[in-house]
């Protein structure tokens, strides 16, 4: 049995997916034998039964309904709560670095109850500072978010982009200084060796998973011409302004309506006002809500400019809903021959292949059978089995516990 304190500075499991990566992850080693307990700052992870949770309070300065606030002077009572404030007041982003500064002094308290820390892309300075062996999941280098970001922000603008992304060299000298990093596919793995100057013989790639109990073919009837994507965090490295903008040759060459998963940010509202009702938002969706929408669509489209991975992808797939997505990172990894792929940033390609499936049932038959026999090859058992082995590899002891068979 390995003892594993596994970290999360956020856990919310409906917005990006480092909640639910904390949840399958856990719930997944506590099966196999092993003892997680997970650590996080608000907003909190969901979890099931068997894994413990420690709550690690922050200020959680971008919380609605009050994001930015001015905290109190009763709650700057220690230097983290002081990090965080200065943080948020000089425009970047403290959650990570204030989060790794929390959880050190408790991790260095309790050490002799965990084998090793496992760090989900927090990357904090204080992650140095455990006296515990430690491993940590990049699912991608943000450095790539805020490359895109910048790209896509006026000139004047960019300043106030490089404050909030500060916190990405805080992340690229911590990833140097841990023995170990697992990644989640091989485009990511190259963009953390290249971004982060992380040495490729100390990054593990770990594919992860559709939860498939939930996710899976159902009953739900499809709905003519709807096309689903998901865009919990609206911003550019998820191509949603290239999807908005290819809906209008969607609209003049087939009948269709996109329903987007998330909430509308104020760049996206000015793109919709010459959509009209072609557009929908839906947001707050329980897994199984999102598992029905997914499967009541026609096609599931994710046009990102690049995926570490893409749950949204696996998820439709596992649905049997035929997908259209770009090549952008490891979506060519993950969607295998079971989606139409097209050029990352391309609203005329995304268009077109959209168009081309909605009118063809045929082929989105044949993307439906492949994305099910493709979902079969990934599984959370064997994230955490595949996980546990490098665990060891870490701790030099013996190898990982095998995945039992039939297990997906």
């Amino acid at each position: 049995m390995t003892r594993v304190a596994l970290l999360t500075y956020r856990g919310n499991p409906r917005s990006g997916g480092q909640g639910v990566y904390v949840r399958h992850l856990s719930r997944e080693l506590v099966a196999l034998g092993h003892r997680v307990e997970v650590f996080s700052g608000p907003p909190y992870p969901e979890l099931d039964p068997g894994v413990a949770l420690t709550t690690v309070p922050g200020l959680d300065l971008f919380a609605e309904p009050n994001p930015f606030r001015t905290p109190g002077i009763r709650e700057l009572r220690r230097a983290a709560d002081w990090v965080e404030f200065a943080g948020m007041r000089t425009g970047g982003f403290p959650e990570p670095l204030a989060f790794s500064l929390r959880v050190a002094p408790i991790l260095r308290r309790r050490r002799a109850e965990f084998d090793l820390v496992h760090d989900n892309q927090g990357l904090g300075y204080g992650l140095l500072a455990t006296g515990l062996p430690t491993v940590a999941t990049v699912h991608h280098p943000i450095a790539v978010d805020r490359e895109l970001k910048l790209a896509h922000t006026p000139l004047h603008e960019r300043p106030s982009v490089l404050k909030w992304y500060r916190f990405v060299t805080m992340q690229h000298r911590v990833a140097r200084r841990i023995p170990l990093l697992l990644t989640v596919s091989g485009a990511s793995r190259d963009e953390i060796a290249t971004r982060m100057a992380v040495p490729r013989d100390r990054i593990r790639v770990v594919p992860i998973s559709a939860d498939t109990r939930v996710f899976r073919p159902g009953s739900t009837p499809r709905v003519p011409g709807r096309i689903v994507t998901v865009a919990s965090a609206d911003e550019p490295l998820k191509g949603l302004a290239q999807l908005l903008d290819a809906m209008p040759a969607i609209r003049a060459e087939c009948s269709a309506k996109l329903i987007v998963v998330g909430k509308p940010k104020e760049a996206t509202a000015r793109r919709l006002a010459d959509l009209g009702d072609v557009v929908e938002f839906r947001s707050g969706l329980s897994d199984m809500g999102l598992a029905e929408l997914l499967s009541s669509a026609e096609i599931v489209c994710v046009p990102s400019v690049f995926e570490g991975f893409s749950l949204p992808a696996a998820e439709a797939m596992a649905c049997g809903t035929p997908v259209v997505a770009t090549s952008g990172g490891a979506l060519p990894e993950v969607v295998g021959d079971a989606a139409e792929l097209v050029p990352p940033a391309n609203p005329a390609a995304l268009a077109v292949a959209l168009c081309n499936l909605l009118r063809d049932p045929a082929r989105r038959a044949e993307l439906s059978e492949a994305g099910i026999r493709r979902t079969a090859e990934f599984s959370w058992r064997r994230t955490a089995a595949a996980t546990v082995h490098q665990y060891h590899h870490l701790l030099g002891t013996e190898a990982g516990t095998p995945v039992p068979s039939g297990e997906r």
